[in-house]
This record gives structure tokens, sequence and C-alpha cells, in this order.
């Protein structure tokens, strides 16, 4: 299948060859004969209802210092001259990424976009596992600090944080004692228009969190991500360590409740996380995961990802 493969993204020279999920995207898309194309979201425009951007031929190569080689500029009509527009620039889930989704839509029913980017404006990380309540465990979202003190008494250990962030980024874990927490609510007041969200605290967090990526609502790999010394979150790139991990029954439960979800609002390549038995977040705007999971099960994800995507287009 020859495809004409466009690529939303952030500055492809920021990238780290070694963990970045869209770098491996683009090179198994290279792997199978198709053009790449690439540019940022502050390239892309609406004209008159025609989705048009400013892209550059794109070629990329696994050479740090050297993982990348762009052609001239060209201005690209996104419905007549691409095949898929993969939309992978990483948050802050913000107006200007939810004005990104409403000019892709215009797209629809002419170019494929990965994620169906009406589904991403509807499933916001921390907003679309609200929909599985009994899935996750017990939280909050609200801008009442009132309300936020109200559920610290309540479940006593708790984590705070912004409910558009990503990356582990301003979280915070209050224990029993409440020390800081009015100092984090007039922080999060003073830095944001929208609300937080409160969790009650899981206590196998210690153990780590599990990233699951699903691919079409099936699950595909998983690894384990284990919290550094004195650190509530596990995230890689704040210094998580990775292991190899397989699913639980109750795992396995969770994949196949949100699943059909995922699959039927076009959330193609989704990554969620787990801790204990609670999901946690869904992760649809640019999962992460790929080149970890890969190395440690001697797999390659991006590969079924792009299966998937061959089969929608059949479709």
């Amino acid at each position: 299948m020859s495809l004409k493969i466009a690529i939303q993204m952030d500055p492809v020279e920021t990238i780290n060859i070694y963990t970045d999920s869209t770098f491996v995207l683009g090179l198994e898309a290279q792997k199978r004969g198709y053009t790449l194309f690439y540019y940022t979201p502050s390239m892309l425009a609406l004209e008159n209802g025609k989705v048009t951007a400013q892209v550059f031929p794109l070629e990329l190569r696994r050479e740090k210092g050297n993982h990348f080689a762009l052609g001239p500029a060209e201005t690209m009509d996104l419905a007549a001259d691409v095949d898929v527009v993969l939309m992978r620039q990483d948050p802050p889930f913000d107006m200007a990424y939810i004005t990104a989704t409403h000019i892709l839509d215009h797209l629809a029913g002419q170019t494929l976009v990965v994620n169906n980017p009406t589904g991403v404006r509807n499933a916001p990380e921390k907003l679309l596992v609200t929909h599985f309540p009994h899935l996750a465990p017990p939280t909050l979202i609200t801008s009442d600090a009132l309300r936020v003190k109200e559920f610290h008494r309540q479940y006593k250990d708790i984590i705070l944080k912004p409910l558009y962030g990503n990356g582990g980024a301003q979280v915070f874990h209050i224990d029993e004692s409440g020390r800081n927490l009015n100092a984090l609510l007039e922080m999060f007041g003073d830095y944001y228009r929208e609300p937080i969200i409160a969790q009650k605290y899981l206590p196998e967090a210690r153990n780590g969190d599990k990233r699951i990526i699903l691919v079409d609502g099936a699950p595909v790999g998983a690894i384990l991500r284990i919290p550094a010394s004195g650190e509530t979150r596990a995230n890689l790139h704040v210094g998580g360590t990775a292991q190899k991990t397989g699913l639980t029954p109750r795992e396995v439960e969770i994949c196949k409740t949100i699943g059909p979800v995922l699959y039927e609002q076009g959330l193609l390549f989704a990554g969620i996380d787990v801790i204990g038995d609670y999901l946690t977040e869904i992760n649809v705007t640019s999962p992460t995961g790929l080149q970890e999971i890969n190395a440690l099960n001697d797999d390659c994800l991006e590969a079924k990802i792009w299966d998937a995507i061959e089969k929608r287009l059949a479709a």
C-alpha cells in the first residue's frame, strides 16, 4: 500500500529518538514505503472550508544528532493530497489543541485522522475515565476549594493534579496531615481557570503503575513503571523505571470494558494507566510507551498500529 502520511507534531528536532513513539511510527511508515510529510500545529490552516498545512517532506533515521532531513516547504491540501494525518503533538490540552481538532474535523470522510479529532476533543485523558466510575478510584473534579477539603477529610490521602495536565506535571500527593493543601489550592486557583482533579491516593502506586497500549480497542502490550525513591510519579521522564509485565484478569476486564468505546470513537491508538485494580487515565492525545514496551518484549507495536490504520483505510 503506497500512502502519503502527514504528521502533525511538535518540532521534529526536539524529539528523543530513543523514547519517542511518533519517531518509531514514522520509521515503520518509511519501512512500508509510505511518503512522510511533517508540520507543526501552527502551520495548519482552514480557508473557505479547505484544510491546508505548510508541510515539509520528511525522512527519519535512527542517528543521534542526525535523525531527520526535511525537503522544501510546500502548501498541501490535507483532504486531496494526503491519505492519513497523524495528530501527534503533545498536550497541554488547551484552546490551541482544541482548535486544531475542530480544523481537522473538516477532513471527515476524506482523509483518515488518527486519532479521530472529534473523539480526542471529547476524551481528554482525565475526563474520559469518569464515564467508567466503577473502574476508577474515588474522584472529584471541581474548582471549589471547600469541596476539595471535604474530599481530603473523607479519604485522608489524596492526589491533586491539573485537569488538563500531562506527563506527571504538577501532580501532588497530600497525606493525612493535609500539609500544603491550602497553598496548593491557592496555586491551582492562580494558574488555572479550569477545575482541578482530586483522587483517592492508591498505596499500590508505590509498586508502580501500568501503561497498557490499546490498538483499535484491544490491548497489544504493557509496561510497569516504577517510581524513583521518594517520588510519587512513575512517569519515565521524571525518573521512573520500566519493567516487563503482563496483564492481570482485572486489567483484561478493564480493557474489555473500555475497548469498544475507544473503537467506536475512532481512538485507534490509546494508552491507559492502571494502578492496582483501578483505571486512572485514558491517554488518546499523544500516547507514549511504544519504544519501552518494544525493548522489553522484542516487539514492534508501531507495526500493529499501521496494520490497524491500513485496515481502516481498506474499510
